[in-house]
């Protein structure tokens, strides 16, 4: 990334590259967040469905509950900020697992992470960094493509991130989801989860929250949003039509060269050779 501005867009924390919108006081501080046992931390790498997922969450409940922006998010002055807040609180993070802050770890919390395929997931981040004046200017599908794989983007290796968080697939209080399961058979996932949170929840919910949180409806709900970054999930962007984009599965075959493909699949199957996890990425339907 050569881009004159990136300097003042990225900066690089524990050799991965973080917007500078996470300060590092703050990134250097997550370990004094006081996690409450109530929690639920919602764990992804960028532009994997965490927007949709929290979405369904929320509409789980019918107690009071806030769902932040990432805890990564801000200055010092954020974890001030989200102690403040009433329980239940519902917080995202693109973090891998080793940065989480210590507490959601000593206290048990429960912890959703969502992933998909990385093919897909690097075309819609292509999306997200050339329609963001928060992040370097890219150029071509092509450069970023070679940036993604370096991970040399924010929030660092997908490759990675998934294998951090895969390390803890057998801990009894997170749960693994994928988004194409999501797309496939969201009924089925929404149960899943509220098993998970011990939600008791009926049938006639459940369909009624699949219906209010189609990828459709919930395009067009975040569009409406109030554009205040501190509203949302998505806290890089003030323009709720990056948020969700396409929300297919297979759309990285439109961008993808033969070529890439090989080179994607070679490299892959080398860092993943070891993980079980990557054996139920769908890639289409």
């Amino acid at each position: 990334m050569s881009n004159p501005s990136e300097t003042e867009l990225i900066h690089m924390f524990k050799g991965i590259p973080f917007t500078t919108r996470s300060s590092l006081e703050l990134l250097k501080s997550l370990d004094t967040f006081d996690a409450r046992e109530d929690d639920v931390l919602l764990g992804s790498y960028p532009k994997s469905g965490t927007h949709w997922l929290a979405g369904v969450i929320t509409k789980l409940y019918n107690t009071p509950i806030t769902l932040t922006s990432p805890i990564e998010y801000g200055d010092v002055s954020r974890l001030e900020e989200l102690n403040k807040l009433s329980s239940k609180r519902i917080i995202p993070t693109h973090l891998d697992y080793n940065m989480l802050p210590s507490n959601f770890k000593n206290k048990n919390c429960k912890m959703i992470y969502i992933s998909r395929n990385p093919k897909d997931t690097a075309v819609s981040m292509y999306h997200y960094y050339r329609e963001n004046p928060h992040l370097p200017t890219v150029d071509t599908w092509t450069a970023f493509f070679d940036l993604f794989l370096e991970g040399d983007v924010v929030c660092g290796s997908w490759f990675d991130h998934f294998l951090s968080w895969e390390e803890h697939k057998n801990d009894k209080n997170i749960l693994f989801l994928f988004y194409e399961d999501m797309k496939k058979d969201l009924p089925k996932i929404v149960k899943e989860i509220s098993v998970f949170l011990d939600i008791d929840i009926s049938d006639d919910d459940i369909q009624d929250i699949c219906k209010k949180s189609s990828f459709s409806e919930m395009k067009n709900d975040t569009e409406k949003e109030n554009s205040d970054p501190s509203h949302t999930v998505c806290a890089l962007t003030s323009n709720r039509k990056l948020i969700f984009r396409k929300g297919t599965v297979g759309d990285w075959k439109n961008h993808f060269t033969q070529k890439q493909n090989l080179k994607f699949e070679e490299i892959f199957n080398e860092k993943m050779k070891l993980s079980k996890m990557a054996k139920s990425l769908t890639y289409e339907f």
